[in-house]
């Protein structure tokens, strides 16, 4: 997006990519379908960057209506889902790349793969590794557009970091963010529920909440629900060492409701068929239910009416780094300027995620790469043009 913002304003561009073709996460993030953007209420929107004034300006400038347009561009419709996600009507992400790569190089942008940045050398210039040796290149201008520090295989893998530390750059330590979560699950979870989603049930965490599934692995959990509150479970596992997702496994039934069922009569019925046959639970939400409770549910019906409407499961630590959709930390805000070059080195600016700034999934995390590399061009072109440089 900064090189397509500055070849519209007659820049000369080269893009250089460590990986033998462009745009790997781009393709990944598309594999079940490509959440581009999200189309609810704008000020809902805004709020999912958590306060963060100026990426909220970059998204607000190129939100998701001008991500519909600039798709249209590129011959690529888009599709509104029941949820508000925005999605190519294709739902793949890889027409829409390979649009956008031919209308890159059509406005004369230069296209290098397996050139991967190492700095800059003793004149300035920056050095790539490649297959046939190191080379340089002396831009006027750099656009740093390097990822985050998950998904190394396609070529997020961090390294960057301590290149920009050493340049007296403040660099924030990497943390994961719409990721898995570690729980010390009994064998019986382990071995009968691994894999199984947990669907129409309300989660909670840290005064974060959601209406979404989840699904058990094998040591912990993960998928849609659990990404929604992935910061809130972060920060309360920074703050305290641990932390708590709570469960209801009946957003729909009030707990008078569920006490009143509870307190009918089960006759020989173990407690297992009575609770599948008044309340519907069984499966792995009773597998839940026995897990937070070690195993002896409580006899009287309140106690367990509050307890299938706040199951609590344990939450012990992040799955690892490289496995997140996402993550936190990078260049900090305050070692950038407005148009996001790098107060240190000027006529060096960066982009996308490996600024430190978070979201949560559902299509916010693209757009606002998409905002942040547009306003990047618009900052380096302005630089280019500025008299006292």
């Amino acid at each position: 997006m900064a090189a397509e913002t500055l070849t519209a304003r007659g820049v000369d561009v080269d893009i250089y990519d460590a990986m033998p073709s462009f745009g790997r996460k781009f393709l990944m993030a598309g594999k079940s379908g490509l959440n581009i953007s999200h189309a609810e209420e704008r000020g809902v929107f805004l709020s999912r960057y958590r306060g963060n004034a100026l990426l909220q300006d970059m998204v607000r400038a190129f939100g998701s209506a001008e991500i519909v347009d600039w798709m249209a561009r590129l011959g690529i419709a888009a599709h509104t889902g029941p949820t508000g996600r925005v999605f190519p009507e294709m739902m793949k992400a890889s027409p829409l790349l390979r649009a956008w790569l031919v209308q890159l190089q059509e406005s004369g942008a230069v296209l290098h793969a397996r050139h991967r940045w190492q700095g800059w050398d003793g004149n300035g210039a920056l050095v790539f590794g490649t297959p046939v040796g190191e080379v340089t290149a002396s831009p006027d201008v750099t656009i740093l557009a390097l990822g985050g520090a998950s998904w190394k295989r396609l070529g997020s893998d961090g390294a960057w970091a301590s290149v920009l530390a050493a340049k007296g750059i403040d660099v924030a330590p990497f943390g994961p963010s719409n990721c898995g979560f570690l729980v010390e699950w009994s064998d019986h979870i382990r071995e009968k529920f691994a894999g199984a989603p947990v669907k129409s049930v309300r989660l909670w965490a840290d005064g974060v909440e959601t209406r979404s599934e989840f699904v058990i692995t094998q040591r912990g959990v993960e998928s849609g629900g659990i990404y929604t509150l992935s910061a809130a479970l972060v920060d309360e596992l920074q703050r305290a060492g641990t932390a708590t997702l709570f469960v209801d496994l009946l957003p729909d039934t009030d707990l008078p409701a569920i006490a009143a069922n509870l307190v009918r009569p089960r006759g020989k019925q173990s407690m297992a068929n009575h609770l599948r046959k008044s309340l519907g639970l069984s499966g792995v939400k009773l597998a839940l239910l026995h897990e937070t409770a070690g195993g002896a549910l409580p006899s009287e019906p309140e106690a367990l009416a509050r307890l299938i409407k706040a199951v609590p499961i344990r939450i012990s630590g992040t799955a690892p780094l490289d496995e997140a959709i996402s993550t936190t930390g990078g260049v900090a805000w305050a070692a950038l300027n407005d148009g996001l070059m790098v107060r240190e080195v000027p006529g060096v600016f960066c982009a996308g995620e490996m600024i430190d700034w978070d979201a949560p999934t559902g299509g916010y995390l693209i757009t606002a790469c998409l905002a942040t590399g547009k306003a990047a061009g618009e900052g380096a072109s302005e630089w280019l043009q500025a008299p006292s440089r």
